[in-house]
């Protein structure tokens, strides 16, 4: 993918605790041995921490020998499916979190299976996601994770200014104490303000940035360029 949309998302999801939650401990027992059970929670576990070191390719082969062993198991399809979006294998991806998504009933991961339909020039997918997301009781940052990568797919079609109204509500106020999920949006409104022409609200935008968080993307250096 190009463009700032996939910038910011490139930071997102992060990975989860290393050490395995009870309930996976339950599911991963429930596959056979106690000694099957015990090998299969410390590879998830490695699996995990070389996910949070950005070690993707060491994830990937922990990952994809796991799920031929416990297909069935939620966690497992769901990392897999973040660790292969990191390496830009979008079907992939899209395989292993729509089966995560059908094993949990969850929508957490809707943003990034949206951004594989994306990648996949799948734009029409990419809408009905964003619909299905802002009717399914999603959380706030999940949402935010919707709506970037809905806006992204918006200017990958040139489509620019119904990119900025759908970013403007929820980006464009001041917010005190701004969590993650705002700085990215102010960080892709700045963006499209930039690539429509408004280089004033690009560069106020790019300012609140770099103030809430200097090392997100590229942000500082397109900041400096609008000087």
């Amino acid at each position: 993918m190009v463009g700032a949309a996939s910038a910011v998302r490139k930071r997102a999801p992060r990975p989860r605790a290393a050490r395995v939650p009870g309930a996976v401990r339950e599911e991963l027992a429930a596959l056979g041995t106690q000694k099957l059970a015990a090998h299969l929670e410390a590879r998830l576990a490695e699996a995990s921490r070389a996910y949070a070191r950005d070690r993707y390719y060491e994830s990937q082969t922990i990952l994809r020998e796991m799920v031929r062993t416990a297909p069935g198991v939620a966690a497992v399809r769901e990392l897999y499916g973040l660790t292969l979006y990191r390496l830009g294998n979008w079907k992939g991806a899209l395989r292993e979190l729509r089966a995560f998504a059908e094993l949990t009933g969850s929508v957490d991961q809707l943003p990034v299976v949206a951004d594989c339909e994306r990648a996949l020039g799948h734009h029409a997918r990419v809408a009905e996601i964003w619909s299905e997301l802002r009717t399914a009781g999603a959380g706030s940052d999940v949402l935010a994770e919707g709506r970037i990568v809905m806006a992204g797919s918006l200017a990958d079609r040139g489509r620019i200014d119904d990119a900025i109204a759908l970013l403007g509500r929820a980006a464009a106020r001041h917010v005190r104490g701004p969590h993650e999920r705002h700085v990215r949006q102010w960080y892709l409104l700045a963006d499209l303000y930039e690539r429509s022409g408004d280089i004033p609200r690009a560069r106020e935008l790019f300012e609140r940035v770099v103030a809430a968080d200097p090392e997100l993307s590229d942000a500082a250096e397109r900041l400096a360029g609008l000087r």
